[in-house]
């Protein structure tokens, strides 16, 4: 009898011990699941190290590609004006150089109208060649006037004259060349141009002042 009491008093001191070894395995899955969530948390970090190395990357790549724009620009802004220059750097010597050049002009012309003056013709007319030679080389071109339509980018018209079988706006005399210098105009050729029937003569390069009308007026009518 004594040996069944003790029997069951061993089995119930083993079940009471079994409860107690609940907690025991439970820390010993704490840190396990500890262990697996800090690789799980260092990954999403590193993830999110590489998203802002990425974002680094395409900033520093744009600010890269406008800088190299902006110096290809810059590169040629400064051949441009390096280029115009050198291409208008004897500009102001070749408009000094355009009165002597309307000079010899005028002196073939004349040379031209008077026979007894045909050695001297000769040699203006070499020197005008010369000349003429060395300003073109330099850029120099004269701008087509007579027989053209009137162009203000290129023509200063002085007056307006009526002639026969001849279109308005028309270019029928020039009184002083203009040139070109490459594709700039530095002197404008100063023209007559052909008007309506109705006004058959008018200067058209200083505008009408209405203030000389009245005074004209009244002059007429004080006669």
């Amino acid at each position: 009898m004594e040996e069944n009491q003790n029997g069951k008093k061993r089995n119930l001191e083993n079940r009471e011990e079994k409860p107690e070894g609940l907690p025991s395995e439970q820390k010993r899955t704490e840190p396990e699941a500890a262990g697996e969530a800090e690789p799980h948390s260092e990954l999403e970090a590193l993830k999110a190290k590489v998203t802002e190395l990425e974002e680094s990357v395409e900033f520093f790549k744009d600010q890269l590609l406008r800088k190299a724009a902006d110096f290809e620009n810059f590169k040629k802004r400064t051949e441009n004006d390096y280029v115009n220059f050198t291409r208008f750097a004897n500009e102001d010597v070749i408009t000094e150089l355009l009165p002597i050049l309307d000079d010899l002009t005028r002196s073939l012309k004349a040379g031209r109208e008077r026979r007894e003056f045909g050695p001297f013709y000769k040699g203006i007319e070499l020197i005008h060649s010369k000349l003429m030679k060395t300003l073109e080389a330099l850029g120099l071109k004269p701008i087509e006037a007579v027989g053209q339509q009137f162009n203000v980018d290129y023509h200063e018209a002085l007056m307006q004259m009526l002639k026969e079988n001849v279109p308005p706006h028309t270019i029928i005399e020039e009184v002083q060349k203009g040139y070109l210098l490459h594709d700039k105009v530095i002197r404008h050729s100063k023209v007559i141009v052909a008007g309506n029937s109705e006004e058959p003569r008018r200067e058209i390069s200083e505008p009408k002042d209405e203030t000389n009308k009245g005074d004209e007026s009244s002059e007429k009518e004080t006669q």
